[in-house]
């Protein structure tokens, strides 16, 4: 398994389709070698304000999916 470290510079876009979120993203992305102490993992960071956007982002992409959702089958 490769690892990563994924930093967001900024969300372009988000958008969903067959199941799927999907964002677009600047993002610096960097190899991680994994260590003895530490499992292998990919890292992903970002700062408070564009976890916000992301968090208002998917309530937005929520909302449009439960749109298309019969009332019954909402969660």
């Amino acid at each position: 398994m490769k690892t990563h470290n994924i930093e967001i510079q900024r969300f372009k876009a988000i958008s969903h389709s067959n199941g799927l979120i999907n964002a677009q993203v600047d993002a610096l992305v960097m190899p991680l070698k994994p260590t003895e102490d530490r499992t292998p993992t990919s890292w992903l960071s970002m700062t408070e304000e564009n976890a916000r956007v992301l968090m208002a982002l998917l309530k937005q992409q929520f909302a449009e999916i439960d749109k298309t959702k019969p009332r019954s089958r909402r969660s």
